[in-house]
């Protein structure tokens, strides 16, 4: 038997302030599409903005259903709309911000187990790593040099 010990790192910003300004700019358009959330049954919002090479951004938000939970999160509506609108052109960063109609966010909110793995096949299949910045509605921004950061041991096309 072995032991391996897995790491990752993370920087932690207070607040928007505190961010570049492409940065900011990405996070803006993230909290722009969860403005735009559809979400009547969870009551809670998520907007995701994806900066691709080509300088293009694409949004995207959670869209629920009455079939609760059949809808689909931010961040797989933007990375497949990406994949749909510019195929094989390359994510460079992800934004993403959440808030809540029940309660105020101020916890930063990362992809949901399901999106780091759909986001992780982006970033394996661009052989290059892009950042993802997440926050609540306010407060602190986390911000990882890669998806795959999120995502130890992650699953792939090389174990079929």
């Amino acid at each position: 038997m072995k032991k391996i010990e897995i790491s990752t790192s993370a920087i932690v910003f207070n607040d928007v302030s505190e961010l570049s300004s492409e940065d900011k700019m990405l996070m803006d358009k993230a909290v722009e599409a969860r403005k735009k959330a559809y979400a009547p049954y969870s009551k809670f919002n998520v907007g995701a903005a994806l900066l691709l090479e080509n300088n293009q951004i694409v949004l995207g938000n959670n869209q629920e259903n009455a079939a609760y939970p059949s809808g689909m999160c931010a961040e797989r509506v933007a990375v497949w709309m990406a994949g749909a609108t510019f195929p094989g052109i390359k994510i460079i960063k992800l934004a993403i911000s959440a808030s809540s109609s029940i309660s105020k966010v101020d916890k930063p909110i990362g992809p949901c187990g399901a999106c780091r793995q759909s986001l992780s096949e982006y970033e394996i299949k661009q052989k290059q790593p892009f950042e993802v910045l997440f926050m609540g509605e306010v407060g602190e921004i986390v911000k990882t040099e890669s998806l795959l950061s999120l995502l130890p041991f992650s699953f792939d096309s090389s174990y079929l």
